[in-house]
């Protein structure tokens, strides 16, 4: 491996962190609820993925147990996307890519559950040691965005779920044809739950996340969703591909989980979120990003890349 192979692959990591950090921007400034948002973008990529033969073939090739495993999962995709986009709509960009934060977590606590893998003791103590961060980004924020964070919390666990299960089955199909399921069956998931969204309470209804989805977006929100869909999913996905190729999967995990960091800083220079936030906040953010790279760093080098799930969550872990 080339130092300049490398060096090519840590730009296209980070332009891929960048772009998944804009998607928190992206759920600000498309004014949709989060069901038709979220309807939407998963919509414009399973029809551009439908065009690739490629799929099609992976699909067929591809048994039907594996099939419907993978549809599974796909709901639960669904359902993190519909809760993140919904906690930016509860509160803002800040502390719904912070919460995402959480997944990482959550994710050493759910997959011994889930999985055959020891459960180590590094990990719980990682867990306590954030909670003083999640007190303080709670009591750092606006009594009116504590529903937001609720959201939030709960698509980090839609995260830490997802991503433990497309774990297991990472031989099970090429990484294209797997979020062509996905993503279908999270639509359709989506398609079905709309009709029931209005009967939600009106905590979690409230305008935040239902809408209407057989209905034209407006110019401005239609752009934006080609921009989320194309821009923020398919050509990150795709470069992330490209680049792990030639990084390591602890490599390219340090890096992506510079993607909170990315999300706030863009939120406080295109919306100024800073002044909604009190320094608790941010000091409560340092704690669990640092938690989140603790964890990264005490993993160790070596494990393997998990391509298939680049794109499909908003901490986009490449690596177990």
């Amino acid at each position: 491996m080339s130092d300049a192979n490398t060096t090519r692959a840590l730009w296209q990591i980070h332009l891929c962190v960048l772009l998944w950090g804009f998607t928190a921007i992206l759920g600000k400034l498309i004014t949709l609820p989060a069901l038709p948002l979220v309807w939407w973008r998963m919509l414009i990529v399973v029809a551009v993925l439908a065009l690739l033969p490629k799929v099609w073939r992976g699909v067929r090739a591809m048994p039907p147990r594996t099939r419907w495993a993978y549809a599974g999962i796909g709901v639960l995709v669904a359902l993190h996307w519909l809760t993140f986009y919904g906690a930016i709509k509860l509160s803002n960009a800040s502390v719904a890519a912070t919460c995402i934060a959480f997944a990482t977590p959550m994710t050493a606590l759910v997959e011994p559950l889930l999985t055959r893998r020891k459960f180590q003791p590094r990990d719980l103590l990682l867990g306590l040691v954030s909670l003083p961060g999640i007190w303080l980004v709670v009591g750092g924020v606006p009594a009116g965005m504590h529903a937001g964070i609720v959201a939030g919390v709960v698509s980090a666990l839609f995260v830490a779920l997802f991503g433990t299960l497309n774990k297991r089955m990472v031989d099970g199909g090429d990484p294209l044809t797997v979020t062509a399921l996905e993503l279908g069956a999270g639509t359709l998931t989506l398609t079905l739950l709309a009709p029931l969204m209005p009967l939600l309470p009106a905590l979690i209804d409230g305008g935040a996340f239902a809408g209407p989805l057989l209905i034209v977006p407006a110019p401005m929100d239609a752009f934006w969703l080609v921009v989320l869909a194309l821009a923020c999913t398919l050509f990150p996905f795709a470069l992330c591909l490209v680049a792990l190729r030639h990084l390591s999967a602890f490599t390219a995990q340090l890096s992506v989980n510079l993607e909170p960091i990315y999300a706030i800083v863009l939120a406080a220079i295109i919306f100024g979120e800073q002044q909604e936030l009190s320094m608790q906040f941010y000091a409560g953010v340092a704690i669990i990003l640092g938690v989140v790279f603790a964890q990264g760093l005490l993993a160790g080098r070596g494990q393997p890349a998990h391509a298939e799930q680049a794109g499909l969550s908003e901490t986009h872990r490449v690596a177990d």
